[in-house]
């Protein structure tokens, strides 16, 4: 009875938190002469996290990934009795599953009171005690580790010209940039996220479903001089978490290109998701097209093209891996960065989005090289997506053609795989590392086992409409071009 009640405050906290416990990176603040391009490095700092089980976060993922298909899709939103009934499938698991895994849950469990406390700090160089493995050999100590641990790793400092770097969270969960805002300018930590449209931090009014809304960086009148209130409301809903407030004007400085007076969102109501002090960032930057924005305003990124201090209103991502260990993760304002890809294996192809996602068409989907037959569908281009979200007959036929699995839980494949699926754009091919597709032990003490799949099926959606985030972004860099309405791919160099 008592581990029952245990496991039922579990999933009221999983069900209302958020899946990055990033901690961003400092920003490269380099005034240049007639900026036209704007490059932020991604980064990664460690925060341990051991009250969560990583099989549960793995289901908040796939929660989160099925609510924001439907929302790009246009279609209802999964109920929350049905995500309920998904975590409590996958608590199921864990309670009555292998021996194995109830230690890691017992853990968790002793953590448990720890959950809302902030006391962490960043610690450099956390992973170095585990060792990345090459494919084959199961999935890498460091990945379990961050996966079980959390935290965010620091990125190196940017390769080009006004460069922000990403902090990776956990074992490549998410991504986050800091910007300066207000007067005097002060440092937020901001979630870059190419699947939303609104800008926003958190105002100095803010309140959440706990009181305030948690040891954060907040934005008004007290602490910046150059703020101003519109009586304008906003409010946005997204996988996980939704936010409201009114928009408001001050100065922006993103790698030292600075937006005075620019329109963005302070939200005065968070729920928990953003709230709690255990969330590492202050506000989100959506960098979808502004058509799609709740907010009604132009992206940062148009902004900083509409007032000729970026060429165009381009973001170009660099998206890095934990278990790579370069740490050199960026995003990218006005242009692409050259060192990051290999010039000739770059495709432009079109947004075939109506509203505003960059969605494009995929050309074929192999396994080994061998054509799985799906014809005609497209994928919506999401940094802030961890898996990949696919059509439930899709996902079936390529577990199949990689040895895997699906259940009513989850798909599982050998973590010992080494098949490659490759994702086809503009008649190039883009394959996944088979890293990215055993994403994380069904049981964390038997690394070559069976592995959660990077790719689970999405009760939502049409049959042809895939959402791909990073276990594919990650394998590729990234363009997305708002004026000419285009995505571009390449291989990374």
């Amino acid at each position: 009875m008592q581990l029952s009640i245990v496991f039922a405050v579990l999933l009221a906290c999983i069900l209302h938190s958020t899946p990055s416990d990033a901690i961003p990176a400092r920003a490269r603040h380099q005034t240049q002469a007639k900026p036209r391009m704007v490059t932020m490095p991604l980064k990664r700092l460690y925060v341990p996290r051991t009250d969560v089980h990583p099989q549960l976060l793995l289901q908040q993922h796939i929660n989160r990934g099925n609510k924001r298909l439907a929302r790009m899709t246009g279609r209802s939103e999964p109920a929350e009795h049905e995500l309920r009934a998904e975590m409590h499938k996958r608590m199921y698991i864990l309670e009555s599953g292998s021996a194995n895994a109830s230690s890691a849950t017992t853990e968790a469990r002793s953590n448990f009171s720890r959950r809302h406390s902030r006391h962490s700090k960043p610690v450099t160089g956390a992973a170095t005690n585990a060792s990345s493995t090459g494919t084959g050999g199961g999935v890498s100590p460091l990945d379990i580790q961050a996966a079980e641990n959390g935290g965010l790793t620091a990125a190196n400092k940017p390769t080009a010209n006004n460069t922000l770097g990403l902090a990776i969270d956990a074992d490549d969960v998410g991504y986050i940039a800091t910007i300066l805002i207000g007067t005097p300018p002060q440092n937020f930590n901001i979630l870059m996220d190419s699947g939303s449209a609104d800008f926003w931090v958190g105002s100095e009014t803010c309140q959440s479903q706990q009181g305030t809304c948690g040891n954060h960086t907040f934005l008004g009148s007290k602490s910046s001089s150059s703020f101003v209130q519109s009586n304008q409301n906003f409010n946005v809903t997204y996988g996980s978490g939704a936010v409201a407030g009114v928009l408001c004007q001050d100065n922006v400085n993103m790698a030292g290109l600075q937006l005075n007076n620019h329109t963005f969102g302070v939200a005065n109501q968070e729920t928990v998701q953003f709230s709690a002090d255990t969330v590492p960032f202050d506000g989100l930057m959506g960098l979808a097209q502004s058509t799609l924005s709740n907010e009604k305003v132009p992206t940062p990124v148009e902004s900083l093209a509409s007032q000729g201090l970026i060429s165009s209103a381009i973001s170009s991502f660099k998206i890095s891996r934990l278990a790579d260990q370069l740490n050199d993760g960026q995003v990218t304002f006005g242009g692409l960065d050259a060192t990051k890809f290999v010039a000739n294996t770059l495709v432009t192809i079109p947004n075939v989005n109506k509203i505003g996602f960059w969605e494009g068409a995929m050309d074929a989907i192999t396994v080994n090289g061998q054509d799985s037959g799906m014809t005609g569908r497209t994928a919506i281009l999401d940094t802030g997506t961890t898996l990949i979200i696919a059509p439930p007959a899709d996902t079936l036929a390529i577990m199949t053609m990689l040895g895997g699995q699906c259940d009513t839980q989850q798909c599982t494949i050998p973590c010992t795989s080494n098949a490659s699926v490759a994702l086809s754009f503009g008649n190039a091919s883009f394959a996944i590392d088979p890293r990215d597709m055993a994403l994380l032990p069904v049981d964390v003490n038997d690394p070559t086992g069976d592995c959660t799949a990077g790719i689970q099926a999405g009760t939502i959606g049409t049959n042809t409409e895939w959402l791909v985030g990073d276990v594919f972004l990650k394998n590729a860099y990234l363009s997305v071009d708002t004026q000419n309405n285009q995505i571009s791919l390449a291989k990374l160099s």
